[in-house]
């Protein structure tokens, strides 16, 4: 690991518990914050998280101005129980729809710059459990009370819960067999980063606003790459929020996502300057499932697709009234 590595690991790790609520909203002064999460057929758990922000951190104490829930083309009705919870509920598609439609998690991010008026963003996965309004808090902490810091990830045990059985730390698979490879190999100022791939994450409007956003799986490892681009390694921070549990994917489902990954590192590299590109990568994953009678091929397509920055499309609209 590198010196400058290490040095920052020191001095740009905390916990949840070192940032107490009643410290944030003296630091919160006239700063506004919205938590957005995107949701895609989650009525299992988006209530309940939505509830716990609502309850510590909104009727409790007055340090989140807005709860906006991105609903992704669920097919139950996430956006009704997330409405019930006292959510702002924002369908995907609503939003510029003079745009053409594109897909994914990172879709729904983008589209949520658009609706949330916060100085402060912390985005959250809709599908965790044992959900606690720490994490919000937690990831505002060095936000709130650092100028200097513009982006913060969070970091916790990911322990692999399948059946009546758990295994401690055996959850974030692509993380450790694609992401945290590829970031040591290319990217090694951020081999400090424990969890590249969470989905938990806060940002300055300011920044955020100037950056890509992939709109697939690719969006967190994008959006990290692209932070240290544009300001560097010690404008990162991350916050320890003890664990994080939450659905589990398909082994199947995970090779697409470590595709989209992968082709989102790719187009980085290049435009970087970091790789000479001889031909355009694929962009076709190719899979095999066993049937009865052999093995079936399944295909799909792992291209990531990506959004400007939204300062200039905000710039683009406001020329064009």
């Amino acid at each position: 690991m590198l010196p400058q590595v290490e040095d920052w690991l020191r001095r740009r790790t905390s916990s949840a518990a070192d940032w107490p609520v009643e410290e944030l909203l003296e630091a919160k002064g006239g700063t506004t914050v919205s938590v957005v999460l995107p949701a895609r057929d989650e009525r299992e758990t988006v209530g309940e998280i939505v509830a716990a922000i609502r309850r510590d951190l909104v009727d409790g104490a007055p340090l989140v101005d807005e709860v906006i829930v991105v609903d992704s083309r669920s097919t139950d009705d996430t956006a009704a129980v997330a409405a019930a919870a006292g959510a702002l509920v924002v369908a995907q598609d609503d939003v510029l729809p003079q745009l053409p439609p594109m897909s994914g998690k990172g879709e729904a991010l983008w589209k949520s710059m658009h609706v949330a008026r916060g100085d402060l963003l912390v985005f959250v996965d809709a599908d965790l459990r044992d959900f606690t309004s720490a994490f919000v808090g937690g990831l505002l902490g060095p936000l709130l009370t650092d100028p200097s810091v513009g982006y913060v990830k969070a970091c916790y045990d990911r322990p692999f819960v399948s059946g009546g059985t758990t295994v401690a730390h055996g959850g974030g698979r692509v993380t450790e067999l694609v992401a945290r490879p590829l970031i040591n190999m290319h990217w090694p100022l951020l081999a400090g980063v424990l969890q590249p791939l969470g989905g938990e994450y806060a940002g300055r409007r300011s920044l955020l606003e100037r950056l890509p956003f992939v709109t697939g799986y690719g969006v967190e490892l994008g959006l990290l790459v692209d932070v240290l681009e544009y300001a560097g390694l010690d404008a990162i921070a991350q916050v320890d929020l003890g664990t994080r549990v939450h659905r589990h994917q398909s082994a199947e489902a995970l090779g697409g996502m470590s595709g989209q990954i992968m082709q989102t590192a790719w187009s980085r590299l290049e435009r970087q300057g970091r790789v000479v590109r001889l031909e355009p990568p694929s962009t076709t994953l190719t899979q095999f499932r066993r049937v009865a009678d052999g093995h079936e091929i399944r295909l799909s397509d792992v291209a990531v697709g990506e959004r400007p920055p939204v300062i200039e499309v905000a710039d683009h609209l406001r020329s064009a009234v």
